[in-house]
């Protein structure tokens, strides 16, 4: 892709955006970055910057504009230039066209992160040099700038990031899960999933596709496959009693390294996976998962109490599969803490679990009182304000060896900044509660 010399703009300046830009500069291309914020904005002194109201109503003659995830193409914003017909590319698709070394594109809607640092991290201890990158970690086109001298991008993508596709070919796609999610910004669910299978669009069959065979794609794959599930023992990699197997033949025990229910072990098995592809030595990845930490937020333990209790921060879980994914994958009694923000999501499928599993159910935020009404007939449930007030009542309700899950099952922004935010708020407010007792 030659850029030498033409016009692109650049829509968005968060670090993506920026990334793109030094990127098109990189290439010679004349860059205007345009954001309807006041962005800080660290050097790029050759780019021309267009902030505030006025970015809004920009238009200029361009070759291309790069978007950032975060804009909606079918919103009132983008259409002047998608009726103009102008070339639009996500910064994803812009920085492929200058990387010639191994992709490996992770999608899902859960457990994307955990297996894109878990992946990185057998590749690097097996001595393959590899960065992550995407949606998760540096930007791509930070990849493509930065780290000329790796050998494999490994690369977390969302739905939004998967829309801007043109000619964008992994060498390995990895398809975690599927489940509603973003209903505030998708017409439907197949619109959705259809943002999503667009990893798939320019495979061949010299290409690889890792796919959860119980939660897959649902189309047919032009690229070689292999399979894994924690609840089908027909995958290719299968898991029976904590332990992980290929074919029959023994890969790796959950006991061995720091993570914890089944859909861990479904992170772990397609991280594996595409190791195996990569060439990677059984022991080498068996030993490399045992020396791996995971990301926090992620049903990370906080604490546990004298009377037995397990405190876990599950405040990544910002969807109801996710959630979902938690109670299934840990034994009762649980005590769940969930809500937030309205996102238009169906939560009819947590009634089974309500029942099986939850002795108890706090809520909050915007979804607080109809998370609420699920659990009628079910379970108990108290309904609270503030976060503060869902771990205080969480304490008093919990009986002894209970699990208290922090599980929101949906987005933090009524509330927090994010889930980090909400994460770390729950983690200090049990740890005071824990200090004054």
């Amino acid at each position: 892709m030659n850029l030498k010399g033409h016009a692109i703009a650049v829509c968005g300046a968060g670090r993506s955006g920026q990334a793109a830009a030094r990127l098109a500069c990189a290439q010679g291309a004349h860059v205007t970055l345009l954001d309807s914020g006041e962005p800080t904005v660290a050097g790029l002194p050759e780019v021309d910057r267009v902030f505030g109201p006025e970015a809004l109503t920009w238009r200029e003659d361009i070759a291309h504009l790069v978007v950032s995830p975060g804009i909606d193409l079918k919103s009132p914003l983008m259409a002047p230039w998608v009726e103009a017909g102008t070339s639009i590319l996500g910064e994803i698709e812009l920085a492929s066209r200058y990387w010639n070394k191994t992709i490996i594109a992770i999608t899902g809607t859960n457990g994307k992160t955990t297996t894109t640092e878990l992946l990185t991290h057998l590749l690097n201890e097996n001595g393959c040099s590899a960065v992550a990158g995407g949606n998760y970690g540096k930007p791509f086109a930070e990849i493509v700038l930065d780290d000329a001298s790796c050998d494999v991008a490994v690369l977390e993508l969302s739905s939004f990031q998967l829309e801007t596709i043109d000619q964008f070919r992994p060498n390995v796609s990895v398809w975690m899960n599927f489940a509603p999610d973003h209903m505030d910004r998708y017409t439907s669910v197949d619109d959705y999933r259809d943002a999503k299978l667009a990893m798939y669009r320019n495979q061949t069959t010299e290409d690889w596709a890792i796919v959860n065979l119980s939660n897959g794609p649902g189309i047919e794959l032009v690229p070689q496959t292999l399979t894994f599930s924690a609840f089908d023992e027909g995958a290719n990699f299968a898991y029976k009693d904590g332990q992980i197997f290929l074919r029959g033949e023994f890969m790796a025990s959950m006991a061995d390294t720091s993570l914890a229910g089944k859909h861990n072990a479904e992170n772990l098995m397609a991280a594996m996976a595409v190791g195996s592809i990569q060439g990677l030595s059984t022991a080498g990845m068996r030993q490399a998962a045992s020396t791996y930490r995971p990301p926090r937020h992620r049903c990370e333990r906080v604490a546990q109490t004298d009377r037995g209790q397990l405190i876990l921060n599950d405040s990544k879980a910002t969807n109801v599969h996710a959630l979902e994914s938690s109670l299934c994958a840990l034994d009762g009694p649980i005590l769940l803490i969930s809500g937030g923000k309205q996102k238009g999501l169906d939560y009819d499928g947590l009634k089974p679990w309500l029942a099986e599993k939850v002795c108890h159910l706090v809520t909050l935020g915007e979804i607080g009182p109809n998370l609420a009404q699920l659990a009628e007939g079910r379970c108990p449930s108290t309904v609270t304000d503030s976060l503060e007030a869902a771990v205080e009542t969480a304490f008093r309700e919990a009986p002894d060896k209970a699990i208290i899950l922090f599980s929101p099952g949906t987005s933090s922004f009524d509330m927090f900044s994010g889930y980090e935010q909400r994460g770390d708020a729950f983690t200090d407010l049990v740890e005071q509660h824990l200090a004054n007792t």
